[in-house]
């Protein structure tokens, strides 16, 4: 840690505290994360899942993680630096932002999910907290609770920010999938349109009446596992009519509020993928592909509407060249062994080295190309309903939560209940 300078903190949050620093040797800015927890083996600081899933990952629109360092058994994340986060944007100002400000961003986040679910891991946090923000450029930060697509259930029941989170968890759910990210970009999309959270709700039991109010009341038709999911946890939905969201989303075009509507369905199998969304109506104008994401033969295409094209092509070549390897780390790794002898307290760390993107990954290819857009099919991921063999305590607790609560008509203060901005980076309840 002696080759940064630390200039000021950014964020304190539950697992950890940010701080904008400077490379003493570089000049490089970057955020630094220090964790509260300590560690003291490598082992337990390589496999977290912020650390496994960011090693695998190198995309332009997922902030990139340069350094692990553990110096007298504390824990360093080392990421490059971002000017804002979204909320941070949202927060104070007054004039909505324009409709191809939105589309510039939410194409590049979509880009960002596709490549994270083709690597196999959901989010599972996603808000606006969570999406870094540099002139035109946004990034998905805060990989806390990154989950592996092929990891067996039972999930986590608690995982994400209320406001985003997917109705399935909400009633329990084990079985949620990536869906639960698509979920949380209808909400998030929706919000920079109207600079209000859709589902602002003050618990579980009143963020499902909350989507409720704008969704409308589930049915058999519409959601018929989420009944059953209900029904095992002995809550009953209120019962009402749902709103069209172009009444609450005015200013949002036919094209916006489709794809609004489409990420914002109750049943998870009609919500479309991000590679869906991304072929979409709404993105029509963004076909540009960044050049480090281009296929060898591809043709540079005409840059979009939203203006990104001076940016992407400064920065691809130097920054977003490759993957990060994947391989295990073990004691034999030549940094790890070299640090192992100069002893506990000493500092040790982990360079995040890129490899070439072309020779790791060919289904970014499929990225280049964007066919007109369907909506997905409608395969069930629910067939079981709900695992009758999982905590029986948990389910309890929630259901009673949600089966005694009684919810009445009120406005929520957004400002005293929305979480600081860069609080906390990797806890459940503090974004990044």
């Amino acid at each position: 840690m002696e080759r940064y300078k630390l200039l000021r903190e950014v964020g304190d949050g539950t697992f950890g505290c940010v701080w904008r620093a400077i490379n003493k040797l570089s000049g490089e800015v970057v955020a630094i994360k220090k964790m509260k927890k300590k560690y003291y083996s490598w082992e337990e600081c390589v496999n977290l899942r912020e650390v496994k899933s960011l090693r695998r990952m190198n995309h332009p629109n997922i902030v990139k993680l340069k350094e692990v360092i553990r110096e007298n058994n504390v824990l360093y994340f080392v990421f490059e630096y971002m000017e804002c986060n979204l909320y941070q944007l949202m927060k104070d100002r007054e004039k909505h932002f324009s409709e191809v400000e939105i589309r510039n961003w939410c194409f590049q986040v979509f880009q960002g999910l596709a490549y994270m679910h083709q690597c196999g891991y959901f989010h599972r946090d996603l808000k606006p907290e969570n999406l870094l923000v540099s002139r035109d450029i946004i990034k998905i930060a805060d990989f806390g609770l990154a989950r592996e697509i092929s990891s067996h259930p039972p999930y986590t029941e608690y995982v994400s920010t209320r406001w985003y989170r997917a109705p399935e968890i909400l009633l329990q759910s084990y079985l949620y999938t990536s869906k639960v990210d698509m979920w949380a970009m209808g909400a998030i999309m929706a919000e920079l349109f109207t600079l209000r959270p859709l589902f602002p709700g003050a618990s579980e039991a009143d963020e499902i009446y909350k989507i409720c109010s704008v969704l409308g009341t589930p049915t058999k038709y519409t959601w018929s596992d989420g009944l059953n999911l209900a029904r095992s946890i002995n809550y009953q939905f209120q019962q009402f009519p749902g709103v069209h969201l172009s009444l609450l989303v005015p200013s949002a075009s036919d094209d916006a509020i489709n794809l609004i509507t489409s990420l914002c369905s109750w049943d998870p199998c009609k919500r479309p993928s991000a590679a869906d969304a991304l072929r979409h109506p709404f993105f029509q104008s963004c076909y540009y592909v960044p050049p480090s994401l281009r296929p060898k033969a591809a043709v540079s295409g005409t840059p979009p509407s939203v203006g990104v094209k001076g940016t992407w092509e400064q920065q691809s070549p130097r920054r977003f060249s490759g993957f990060l390897p994947n391989a295990k780390l073990t004691g034999n790794h030549s940094t790890l062994k070299a640090n192992a002898a100069l002893g506990t307290g000493v500092q040790r760390k982990l360079e995040m080295v890129n490899q070439d993107l072309n020779k790791n990954d060919k289904s970014l290819k499929s990225f280049a190309k964007q066919p007109r857009y369907q909506p997905p099919g409608r395969k069930n991921p629910f067939a079981t309903s709900i695992d009758k063999d999982r905590n029986a305590i948990g389910a309890s607790d929630v259901a009673e939560k949600l089966a005694n609560v009684t919810i009445g008509n009120r406005r929520l203060n957004v400002g005293q209940i929305r979480h600081s901005a860069y609080k906390g980076w990797g806890s459940v309840d503090c974004g990044f």
